[in-house]
């Protein structure tokens, strides 16, 4: 099953060092980069991505709705802002869903509803992590070949909150 990940557009173009400078220049440049950056990680992880943006900074192109390297891009409507869109996806979809996002509110809101949430610059650096070994053939930190210890730990286990356990692999398909 892969990973259905919702990205908060300009959050991560603002948190971002790279694309914020883009942003900076114009922000189609901005949310061209991002767009770009999605498209060379989903090829790589295989994701299914939706990017949301506010619509008060959309493109005149008629819809709201857009189909981009196997990527959903949105815009909300005209009195809806992002954070709106998002909380009702992350309300609709619970547990399927990553929320990519570094404001309180929508993390809290996506929590709450059981989505698994990442900050834009921990999500921008898993992303170029992901890239980069795919480029460089490596395997990472998951990578099985290493030492391995040959005793088993006796007693009771400490184990994760099952909430966070579930995090954890949601976070380790990134």
């Amino acid at each position: 099953m892969s990973l259905h990940v919702i990205i908060d557009g300009y959050n991560v173009i603002r948190q971002s060092d790279q694309l914020s400078i883009l942003d900076l220049q114009d922000i189609q440049e901005g949310r061209q980069g991002l767009q770009d950056m999605m498209a060379t990680y989903r090829q790589t992880k295989g994701h299914q991505i939706t990017i949301v943006f506010d619509g008060t900074r959309a493109p005149h192109l008629g819809t709201q709705r857009h189909r981009i390297h196997g990527m959903q891009i949105l815009f909300s409507r005209n009195g809806e802002t992002a954070d709106d869109v998002i909380k009702r996806m992350a309300a609709n979809e619970g547990e399927r869903v990553l929320i990519v996002s570094s404001d309180r509110d929508i993390v809290s809101f996506a929590a709450a509803r059981g989505a698994a949430t990442i900050g834009a610059r921990e999500f921008e650096h898993k992303v170029f992590e992901a890239i980069y070994l795919k480029e460089t053939g490596s395997k990472g930190e998951n990578d099985t070949g290493g030492w391995r210890p040959t005793t088993r730990k006796k007693g009771p286990s400490r184990r994760l909150p099952k909430r966070r356990r579930r995090l954890n692999k949601r976070l380790i398909k990134l």
